[in-house]
């Protein structure tokens, strides 16, 4: 049995990345070689990842878009609110987290960016639903404000942020943290995996404000994991298969594209068919010993101790490897979390099924 203190490491703060570089792709990349018993490191930069994948390898993105969801506002009373969108659930309603003195009560009235208001509904477990005076995309477009991560505190978003705090490929909007493996790649680095005759497709998982969640239960097995929509289209589904076929591997950027694929991968096990277009509610949560049924690679940024996604590289690459390599990276200075850099890691060998 695995306990959360098992995924724990020293951070000093001052490796928190802050801010992005001016050039997406100008962060390092650390590789991480898990092959042998003892895994190997090799300090890099991001912009030599095509040369470390094979010609007909298959990258796969997450290309949702971050939408502005967090709100200041008051009661009807003047009591002082905060709101952080969390999904839309209707053209006018939308699952939100409120921060106030006193929890609303059904039918309260929210003032929003003094601009508009909302009424409060029903409790969804931890959140409220909101109806909205109109439509809920436009609202929050014209008044939110982007939700950059908590542990960014040295700086408000402005306009920088609302740029690279976004994928260039995001195109289907409905996240509330970005997906920020993708936040290392431009249009040159495009270029150049195409040169390398590296194929590329996107799915779709809206990454949900569940994300930042602390684990509040020592007992990994009592964790309840938030749930989050994802899309993996026919077209994804045909080159996966295909991409296996002729030997090449599968290579997840980030880990909501690869919660997703093995969401799906895992469904349709379960269902006794192939790999398949999907659109599903998934509340996955890997661990040690899961068993990986698509992905091959994963191209991730540095995660907070003691989190999810910690867990899940962890289950990915070997314990062993991720205690090894985080210290490296912390020795060698690594920028981390969203604005920081990443790590390409392998897939250690098959593990008993979950």
């Amino acid at each position: 049995m695995f306990t959360l203190s098992d995924f724990d490491f020293n951070l000093p703060p001052e490796l928190i990345a802050q801010t992005a570089l001016t050039e997406r792709s100008a962060s390092r990349l650390l590789d991480v070689d898990n092959r042998a018993a003892t895994a190997a490191f090799t300090d890099r930069h991001f912009t030599e990842l095509p040369n470390l994948l094979e010609p007909g390898d298959l990258l796969v993105f997450n290309d949702t878009k971050v939408l502005k969801t967090r709100f200041l506002g008051q009661k009807a009373s003047g009591g002082r609110i905060e709101v952080l969108v969390e999904r839309l659930t209707g053209a006018t309603t939308a699952l939100a987290q409120i921060r106030a003195s006193k929890s609303p009560l059904p039918s309260t009235k929210l003032v929003l960016a003094d601009a508009f208001e909302v009424t409060v509904g029903e409790r969804v477990e931890t959140f409220y639903t909101l109806h909205f005076p109109a439509d809920c995309l436009t609202l929050i477009e014209q008044y939110g404000r982007l939700p950059l991560p908590p542990y960014i505190v040295e700086h408000d978003p402005d306009s920088f942020d609302e740029t690279r705090y976004q994928t260039v490929y995001a195109a289907n909007p409905g996240a509330v943290a970005a997906p920020t493996a993708g936040l290392h790649f431009d249009p040159a680095l495009f270029a150049a995996l195409d040169a390398r005759g590296v194929e590329r497709a996107t799915l779709t998982l809206h990454v949900g404000a569940g994300t930042f969640q602390p684990v509040r239960v020592e007992n990994l097995a009592e964790h309840k994991m938030h749930s989050e929509w994802y899309r993996l289209p026919k077209e994804l589904a045909d080159k996966i298969t295909a991409t296996k076929a002729r030997g090449n591997r599968v290579i997840a950027v980030g880990t909501t594209s690869l919660r997703a694929l093995e969401a799906a991968a895992r469904d349709a096990a379960v269902a006794g068919r192939p790999l398949a277009k999907t659109s599903a509610e998934t509340d996955i949560f890997i661990t040690p010993g899961y068993q990986f049924r698509v992905v091959d690679r994963l191209v991730t940024n540095f995660h907070l101790p003691k989190s999810t996604l910690m867990v899940l590289v962890s289950a990915f690459a070997g314990m062993d490897a991720i205690r090894t390599a985080y210290a490296h990276a912390v020795q060698e200075r690594y920028r981390f979390f969203s604005y920081g850099d990443a790590m390409l890691l392998t897939r250690q060998a098959a593990a008993s099924a979950t």
